[in-house]
């Protein structure tokens, strides 16, 4: 088994020759004679432990906890200063920086050995732990997504017999999303998006549809203005039936994407949507992407009250709504990528 990586850091050469016969016998100790020289390797070499006085020329040991703690690269690698320090108030500080633990100096070789053997088992029981943790919470995290999947397949069923709406509605977004992204347009909104999440949402889009009577849902003709103004509610329903999975849920950013999609797939950018009726670049950019995704499906799509258009009319019914319906950038890049969307569609069970 490799041994593990020690950085003994400290500018007296006595110190490091001391502690690298102490420790080589059982570490890979490397030793270094001073901050700046640490902070050169780590790059290159990650270690277990660091070793690190705090007594230093340039940048001392606080200063260089400080600057290890600050960067994501190495704010997890343990530390533990040598130090000839024994006033309460260094090792306070040293320990709020994020320290492990102080070894006076001098140091007793066996003594040094001995402590640093007993926080490598403390460091690697806590990684097995967090190991232990992190994948439990995995699974638990992909039992809610399975469950929320089979949730968001049930809405679907009752809505239309093709199959596969929320996947190929997945796939289409998707490909939006990289048009978007390859015209480098709405950028400062879309640079932070978490999109592996957010794909995940757009399973929920419709998800209130499951409130809705199947009298409704299912109704061969055109709904009455009444029916029209049931069927509005599953916005409403989707949105708090994603609100309560926020409150027992971890992932909440997923919800979050999903929650807006909802909400706003079918606002229009003239103000004639619902629920809120905004307008424009009021209407979420995510609500905005979802509702020309939706349409598209929508209209390829044979549901009870009427056939699917084929690919060719849904592109000019879409075209057609540009500045009414849809945002009129989305419409442009819809029509660049439509033809992926057309494989897409295509592949409808």
């Amino acid at each position: 088994m490799e041994r593990k990586l020690i950085m003994l850091v400290d500018d007296n050469p006595v110190n490091l020759l001391t502690g690298k016969k102490a420790l080589s016998e059982r570490y890979q100790t490397l030793t270094l004679p001073s901050a700046a020289a640490m902070f050169n390797l780590l790059p290159q070499h990650r270690p277990d432990l660091i070793l690190l006085d705090v007594n230093m020329p340039d940048m001392d040991g606080f200063d260089s906890i400080r600057r290890l703690k600050s960067e994501p690269s190495s704010r997890a690698i343990p530390v533990i200063f040598l130090t000839a320090k024994t006033d309460p108030e260094s090792e306070i500080l040293g320990l709020e920086l994020g320290a492990l633990d102080y070894i006076t100096k001098p140091f007793s070789p066996p003594l040094l050995m001995k402590r640093v053997e007993a926080h490598m088992k403390l460091i690697d029981y806590q990684r097995r732990l967090e190991e232990m943790v992190e994948e439990k919470t995995k699974d638990i995290m992909q039992l809610q997504l399975n469950t929320l999947d089979m949730l968001a397949e049930l809405a679907e069923e009752r809505d239309t017999a093709t199959g596969s709406h929320n996947e190929r509605s997945e796939r289409c977004v998707a490909v939006l999303l990289e048009a978007m992204k390859g015209a480098e347009v709405f950028r400062s909104e879309t640079e932070t998006w978490d999109i592996t999440r957010l794909l995940r949402g757009v399973k929920l889009h419709d998800i209130g549809k499951i409130a809705i009577p199947d009298a409704i849902l299912k109704k061969p003709g055109k709904l009455t203005p009444e029916e029209f103004e049931v069927m509005k509610t599953h916005v409403g329903f989707g949105v708090k039936f994603i609100e309560k999975l926020e409150r027992n849920n971890r992932d909440s950013l997923f919800l979050q994407y999903a929650k807006t999609l909802a909400a706003h797939h079918h606002e229009k950018w003239d103000g004639s949507g619902y629920p809120g009726g905004l307008v424009g670049a009021a209407i979420p950019l995510l609500g905005r992407v979802m509702a020309v995704v939706d349409v598209y499906e929508a209209l390829t799509a044979e549901r009870p009250y009427k056939k699917a258009f084929d690919h060719d009319a849904a592109v000019r019914i879409i075209t057609a709504e540009r500045g009414r319906h849809f945002d009129p950038a989305l419409v442009d890049l819809f029509a660049g990528c439509a033809e992926r969307m057309r494989d897409i569609r295509d592949t409808r069970s």
